[in-house]
């Protein structure tokens, strides 16, 4: 076999499918650049998720199209291109790519826990992340993240929220004087202080904004609806049929609401012992019925864990703290379909042709 030719290894590269979008490359638009030497290929390909999945696919099926042409080395550089939301002429962050919502139809299934180390998954695949805490009455946020302090303004205008661990953060808990202080507000205060928390605080370009809503179905959605065009909405629950019974009522408001929703997320999922034996405590197959429910995908379960508890109380989420663990591993695996997800709702709604737009590529390289 003779040495391959640029043509080849370009046409052979153009045929590669995106593992998000099932499309050629090259139909796609996506293949950016192509160069060989000495039986060596690089190549640099825009993606529109970060995800460690869609790196590791396109990697074996780049390889898989070069070695029948005789190329046994491949060095692919990753351009991830964030898609980003259709904001109207009023949003107050368009800046902001994406706006979460993460919710739950009850408190107690860990809703702000899976908020915060998806988060902190999404900042951890080189993303730009903003975190904020939309449960006015009952903040977690600066325990589960260690952070104290108050924000601050530089114009006297807009404020500038915290930062830790790279994301950018805000929260009624910094603005407390007292931790165990208690918020009474009515509706009309819970909806200015969510609507400054929005407008005034200064996000900055950022690729996901996740929002950890409070729990049930309350003013705190129906305001974001109403204020932002909001990519979508990742629902948690637990196994349980009493959590069940009250996650369906969240998912038919979004549906009311018109908020897609881009997944579910099963936490307290199993329980596994020192001998390595599974236990479903709270039972078996809750986040599918919902799933099966909002006609969307199961992200993920994430396992019972004394370790997420502990890092929790001591203000690094697990996902930091003990990225090897299994319910970390298990949080990473849904900021990936998560990111996927996103990428192929702005891919479908584009019309399902052409990879969907975004701006200011991040470069990731991947050598093998």
């Amino acid at each position: 076999m003779g040495s391959p030719t640029l043509d080849a290894v370009t046409e052979a590269l153009r045929n590669v499918e995106d593992p998000i979008f099932q499309k050629p490359l090259g139909g796609l638009g996506t293949l950016v650049d192509v160069r060989l030497e000495d039986d060596r290929v690089w190549a640099k390909i825009r993606v529109s998720s970060p995800s460690e999945d869609v790196r590791q696919t396109l990697q074996s099926r780049a390889e898989a199209a070069l070695q029948p042409i005789g190329v046994e080395f491949v060095e692919l550089e990753l351009e991830v291109n964030v898609p980003t939301r259709e904001a109207t002429s009023t949003d107050p962050i368009p800046e902001v790519r994406n706006v979460i919502l993460v919710m739950s139809g009850k408190g107690g299934v860990g809703k702000s826990t899976v908020a915060t180390n998806l988060a902190l998954a999404l900042r951890r695949l080189g993303t730009r992340v903003g975190l904020l805490d939309a449960d006015i009455s009952a903040p977690s946020l600066p325990t589960m993240l260690g952070i104290e302090g108050q924000p601050t303004s530089k114009d006297g205008k807009r404020i500038q929220p915290l930062q830790r661990i790279g994301i950018k953060l805000m929260s009624i808990g910094f603005l407390l004087e007292d931790p165990k202080q208690a918020v009474v507000w009515r509706g009309p205060m819970l909806h200015g202080a969510l609507q400054q928390f929005i407008s005034d605080v200064d996000w900055g370009p950022l690729d996901y904004l996740i929002i950890d809503s409070p729990p049930g179905t309350g003013d705190v959605a129906l305001t974001l609806a109403q204020k932002l065009r909001i990519t979508g909405a990742v629902i948690v629950t637990t196994p349980q049929e009493v959590a069940l019974q009250d996650v369906y009522k969240s998912v038919s408001m979004c549906q009311k609401l018109n908020v897609p929703i881009l997944g579910v997320v099963e936490n307290m999922s199993h329980f596994v012992d020192s001998a390595g034996v599974k236990h479903e405590i709270f039972g078996s197959g809750g986040g599918a019925k919902i799933a099966e429910f909002a006609e969307a995908p199961l992200f993920g379960q994430v396992p019972i864990d004394t370790l997420v508890r502990e890092w929790g109380d001591q203000g690094t989420p697990i996902v930091q703290a003990a990225p090897a663990s299994a319910a970390a591993q298990a949080f990473a695996g849904v900021a990936d379909a998560l990111a996927e997800r996103i990428a192929k709702e702005h891919f479908d709604r584009g019309g399902g042709e052409s990879a969907p737009e975004g701006e200011g590529p991040k470069r990731l390289r991947i050598l093998r």
